[in-house]
């Protein structure tokens, strides 16, 4: 496997002109640049057998997580999407990667709306020269926790992101404004180690943004989440890999208002905190096209929240009860490659074997049930950059007062034209 850090770098820091020229500015000299600019396009058509409604209902699954506030949840800023039943085209990327000069590469990706909004996935810049294994990344990105977070649509096995994902860190994971510093010490056994700092106000699930709650406490002072990751692979020789990590996050200023109908509207604040565990296991059969190639995958991750009631609409005297919450999921995914350019893949996934609410009165307790689903999927690799994907997946999901049971169905085509980087492993 590739024991050099495969994190491509972006170029916030820079000013267009320069990028765009092929050229910028150090100590006065004039350094030529290498910009390469990538397209990405990604279409899904959606059905499912409750009239079309059931890929966003999985924003809405029973637990401490609720993205629509429904029961006894919250509201995190309307992030869930879902896809309409009929034809979709999710976001475009448009990715611009290329060196500044011998120290530092850059990046800058953006995603395009089919309504023509447009969003700042990343941007940002990474040392390439320093000694001893360290690396330093500073802009907005991905975090380096899992092993899915930093994968972009367009280099997922499967057409959806996977519930635990979904659920626990939102369909676009982990990201945030901060720094990054990894450490890949000269060990025999591939060994990375990496700790972030954000500013802990820009994402879906840990850090929701609260501003607009003048009844809650301010915010303890930036950097708000923290992060630390590490991963480790043994040599299994050319034909085999594995690939083990652990993640941690910890956000220790988490505000949430429930937006429940009035007089029920609260507030929360506190602590929340992430574990997750990962592994990939990758088979290379030494055919032509990934004929009888393996990928196996898989996360654990729970998370943990630790609030406190700041505002209450209508009873005041409950501010400063304890509110716990815990929630946890997991997948486990599967490919094969079963002739040249073809792929078959199987999932599972599932949130909630552990998804509770705790208080010091009876009546706020809660122990919500867990939502699974498997999927199955076959793809055909036109090229190593364009793919046609038709998937069905079998749901269970949990909602606060009934199960739901049905099927989905997905036929998609990505497309990427221009200069396109080597993914992560």
């Amino acid at each position: 496997m590739d024991r050099k850090h495969a994190l491509p770098t972006t170029a916030a820091a820079l000013g267009f002109a320069g990028l765009l020229t092929g050229t910028t500015a150090l100590a006065g000299d004039t350094l030529p640049l290498d910009p390469k600019l990538s397209v990405t396009l990604d279409g899904v058509y959606y059905d499912d057998s409750i009239d079309g409604s059931g890929d966003a209902m999985l924003g809405e699954t029973a637990g401490i997580f609720d993205a629509h506030g429904h029961g006894d949840d919250h509201d995190h800023a309307g992030h869930e999407h879902g896809l309409e039943q009929g034809f979709n085209l999710r976001h475009t990327e448009i990715t611009l990667t290329g060196g500044i000069d011998a120290l530092l590469d850059a990046r800058l990706n953006v995603a395009i709306s089919d309504e023509g909004d447009v969003e700042l996935e990343e941007a940002f810049v990474a040392s390439t020269g320093l000694p001893a294994g360290l690396r330093v990344k500073a802009g907005k990105f991905y975090s380096g926790i899992g092993y899915t977070n930093e994968k972009h649509p367009h280099d997922w096995d499967f057409v959806d992101q996977n519930l635990a994902y979904r659920t626990l860190l939102g369909d676009h994971g982990l990201s945030d404004t901060g720094v990054q510093l990894t450490w890949l010490p000269a060990w025999d056994h591939y060994t990375l180690f990496g700790i972030e700092a954000f500013q802990g106000d820009n994402n879906e699930r840990l850090g929701t943004e609260a501003d607009h709650a003048d009844d809650l406490p301010d915010r303890d002072k930036a950097p708000r989440l923290w992060t630390a990751f590490a991963k480790w692979s043994p040599d299994l020789g050319h034909d085999h890999a594995l690939q083990l990590g652990a993640s941690a996050a910890f956000f220790r200023s988490h505000q949430e208002l429930h937006h429940h109908d009035e007089p029920g509207e609260h507030g929360v604040d506190g602590d929340a905190r992430l574990w997750g565990l990962d592994a990939v296991y990758k088979y290379d059969a030494g055919r032509g096209y990934g004929q009888g190639d393996w990928r196996v995958s898989a996360e654990y991750l729970i998370a943990e929240k630790n609030l406190e009631l700041a505002h209450h609409a209508s009873n005041p005297d409950v501010v400063g009860e304890a509110r716990d919450f815990t929630e946890d999921g997991l997948y486990v995914q599967a490919t094969y490659g079963i002739a040249p350019r073809w792929e078959l893949g199987l999932r599972y996934d599932a949130v909630g074997f552990t998804n509770e609410k705790r208080g010091p009165r009876v009546a706020v307790n809660a122990d919500y049930d867990e939502s699974e689903r498997w999927t199955a999927a076959a793809t055909w690799h036109i090229s190593e950059t364009s793919r046609i994907r038709a998937q069905v997946a079998q749901v269970s999901a949990a909602f606060d007062d009934h199960r739901e049971d049905y099927t989905q169905f997905y036929l998609q085509y990505q497309m990427t034209f221009g200069a396109h980087g080597a993914h992560n492993f």
